[in-house]
């Protein structure tokens, strides 16, 4: 192990460079540790009751900071019989199973299953914000630390020995406070990207459906196959893995797990002339509709570059009357009507006649034009919202790294 450099005023511990006036306690010295249990499913007396209960079916409520409520809840005869317990409105939790390392602050009394940690903190030693960006800053570690081979787990062993840089209490609350501002102003992007969201999907209802015309335009609104709007379909391949030469070109590769994870730049792979010459694969000239018709049936996008694409995936080229950008959203709208055109018992997937049977708007050139202008401005607008949101994501990982470290210091003055 390198040696670490250790400049005055801090000190080298077993957690790293740390100021000299923080401390480097057992967890359990400055929070109650506990956990939780699961009543007996068999006994419904247990269950529907009015006591929160965070289980790994709440997992998407973690990382916010606060947990506020609980998809399952149990009775207080759950309690009674099973080793589950009450833990305060406070209480930081932090799963220890499938989804490692998440965590929260519970924003009432509630219990855990037994796949939780829950920590009481000491208030004279800890403030529990400050113990909840800490481990947000250990995700990482946790992750890298669990095993198991079908669900990742920490045994309690470990929480049992994890040691805490600790700061000052005044310290910890101001800390505790500068990372809860930007949690803050996230909290208020992301509602807002949601507004917007919802918004731009009321917008397709009424403007896709002829619930409402744009003022300048009138006139018979028509609705045919999709078939009536395509002047050719394009299907896709993969190049042999085998062959080095044929990977890691100048030619972006899509899939359905590009467009499903939608950049219109770049895709994850790339792939070489001699690979595409090699394969089923056709180079998509940038503009060109791409649609999934397996797995993510349905789904569509339009790239800023030329791409090439996999055989789960079909480049649409539209007839000249049609607006590619107007489809596009067509297809996002639709997107429930298409899925339900799809077969599979495993992978779902949808075959080309039946895709062409899905019934969209048939209408006017400078119409389908007008409509895509107007979601394509809504969609830039939401763009820009959720890169803000993600520069302060970035920004708060920044804090949290030397904050929580010491690094930079926040000594409230007397």
């Amino acid at each position: 192990m390198e040696s670490q450099e250790v400049k005055e005023g801090y000190k080298l511990t077993e957690v790293g460079v740390i100021p000299e006036d923080w401390e480097v306690p057992l967890l359990d010295q400055v929070a109650k540790r506990g956990s939780g249990h699961t009543p007996d499913q068999k006994y419904p007396e247990y269950w529907n009751g009015n006591i929160k209960w965070i289980s790994l079916k709440d997992s998407d409520r973690l990382d916010a900071v606060y947990i506020y409520d609980t998809v399952a809840k149990i009775t207080q005869a759950g309690i009674d019989n099973s080793s589950a317990k009450i833990h305060p409105l406070g209480t930081v939790v932090l799963s220890r199973d499938a989804g490692v390392g998440k965590s929260a602050i519970m924003a009432d009394d509630m219990a855990v299953s037994q796949h939780f940690m829950a920590w009481i903190c000491i208030s004279k030693y800890l403030n529990n914000h400050f113990l909840y960006y800490w481990l947000q800053k250990q995700k990482s570690e946790f992750e890298r630390i669990a095993i198991g081979s079908t669900i990742k787990t920490i045994g309690l062993s470990y929480f049992k020995s994890l040691k805490i840089p600790l700061p000052p209490l005044p310290e910890q609350e101001k800390i505790a406070q500068v990372l809860s501002d930007v949690d803050s102003a996230i909290a208020h992007l992301d509602k807002l990207i949601n507004k917007k969201r919802n918004l731009k999907q009321g917008t397709m209802q009424q403007l896709l459906t002829e619930k409402k015309r744009l003022s300048s335009f009138s006139g018979e609104w028509e609705v045919k196959p999709l078939g009536d709007f395509i002047d050719r379909i394009v299907g896709g391949g993969t190049p042999s893995r085998e062959q080095v030469k044929y990977w890691n070109g100048k030619i972006f590769w899509a899939t359905v797990k590009d467009i499903t994870s939608f950049c219109p730049y770049q895709t994850e792979e790339t792939i070489t002339k001699e690979g595409l010459d090699s394969s089923s694969s056709n180079l998509i000239p940038k503009g060109t509709l791409i649609i999934s018709t397996r797995m993510a049936v349905g789904k569509a996008v339009i790239y800023d570059v030329d791409v090439a694409i996999n055989q789960d995936l079909k480049a649409i080229y539209v007839k000249s009357e049609i607006d590619p950008e107007f489809l596009l959203y067509c297809f996002c709208y639709y997107s429930l009507t298409i899925q339900a055109w799809g077969s599979g018992s495993t992978v779902k997937g949808i075959n080309l006649e039946d895709l062409k049977k899905v019934k969209f708007p048939y209408i006017s050139f400078t119409e389908q034009k007008a409509i895509a202008q107007i979601l394509t401005d809504m969609d830039a607008e939401i763009e820009a919202l959720e890169k803000k949101r993600d520069k302060y994501k970035a920004i708060k990982q920044g804090m949290m790294q030397e904050l929580l470290t010491g690094k930079t210091r926040l000594i409230p003055k007397n």
